[in-house]
């Protein structure tokens, strides 16, 4: 029998947890937190990321239209008074050093293949959409 999952359940998957939770046990994340932890926050965010939500309110919709998968796709359901309350306080810096650690984990898995792109060549716009509008 095949086991299928959701896409994005497949992406949670391939976020290293066990690093995550270490920087949320540094700066304590989930100090004081019963239902919705930090993973589940972070979750939230790429999801709203993934779908270019602009606001509280269209994360809210877009997640409460999937409610009943949300158990599968790895997120609990979250009221977006939640959600706002863990922007507001939780420590930003969990998510920074996550994003860190896989920025250097990638860099260090591609450095050697063909994929490392010349700088110089995008850092300068010869775009000539551009050029006409500058004075």
């Amino acid at each position: 029998m095949t086991q299928n999952s959701y896409v994005f359940a497949q992406f949670l998957s391939l976020l290293p947890r066990y690093e995550f939770q270490q920087h949320v046990n540094k700066f304590k994340g989930d100090y004081r937190t019963k239902h919705f932890k930090c993973w589940n926050q972070m979750a939230c965010m790429i999801f709203a990321q993934i779908r270019q939500e602009d606001s509280l309110r269209d994360i809210d919709i877009a997640l409460n239209a999937h409610a009943k998968k949300l158990y599968h796709i790895g997120i609990n359901q979250c009221p977006k008074f939640t959600l706002a309350d863990a922007n507001e306080c939780r420590d930003y810096r969990i998510f920074e050093e996550f994003a860190k650690s896989l920025m250097l984990r990638a860099r260090r898995i591609y450095s050697n293949t063909g994929l490392a792109i010349e700088l110089n060549r995008y850092a300068e716009n010869t775009d000539p959409f551009v050029l006409p509008n500058k004075p």
